[in-house]
């Protein structure tokens, strides 16, 4: 379980082909404190760590599935590609975005940038299977990143980005045709399921 609060922001050293994919990924992190078997969310995808650095050179390995790269934009990523990353909610931590579970419900693509003062407004077009969750001042998490819904038409979607926001994550690289990862509100989807059971 994650909160969207980014907490560093790595960088993809290492990427191989192995039968499932295999990915280094270069951290800020204290990797003494990471233990084999842990989740770290990636760009949202909730991952397991299977190996890791020192703390002179710190990094982490993921082992990651074709099923995963099938309903992710894992299979953009390249060697240098910096990534939003989440260690896993504990006890007592901080809850200061909202519950995010790292499965990833599907891809999300940039359509519009634009720069309102030192913000910037990104809309995003989700598949149209999952535009019924986002609604207007709900929440939605981006590439692991906890956001609130701007407005919405249909199947797009607006999101504000502050410039804390742009610098503490790697939304500062983000570019219009850029796939982004979407996880909806899991409140949304409950909310949903009600409402089928109920009609």
């Amino acid at each position: 379980m994650f909160t969207g609060i980014v907490t560093d922001v790595g960088r993809v050293s290492q990427l191989k082909q192995e039968g499932d994919l295999r990915a280094r990924i270069s951290c800020a992190y204290d990797t003494a404190g990471i233990d084999i078997g842990a989740s770290i969310a990636c760009n949202g995808c909730c991952l397991t760590v299977i190996d890791r650095g020192s703390d002179e050179t710190p990094w982490f390995d993921v082992q990651i599935s074709a099923e995963s790269v099938s309903k992710t934009n894992i299979g953009d990523w390249a060697e240098g590609t910096r990534l939003n990353l989440e260690r896993a909610l504990k006890l007592g931590d901080e809850l200061g975005g909202h519950i995010v579970s790292g499965h990833v419900d599907g891809v999300a693509v940039v359509v519009e940038m634009t720069d309102e003062g030192d913000s910037t407004r990104v809309l995003f077009e989700a598949p149209d299977d999952l535009a019924k969750f986002v609604a207007p001042k709900g929440s939605v998490a981006l590439n692991g990143t906890s956001l609130t819904v701007n407005e919405v038409d249909g199947a797009t979607f607006g999101v504000n980005f502050i410039p804390h926001t742009k610098v503490a994550t790697n939304w500062g690289d983000v570019k219009v045709g850029d796939r982004i990862n979407l996880e909806i509100d899991t409140l949304a989807r409950y909310v949903a399921r009600l409402q089928e059971w109920g009609s």
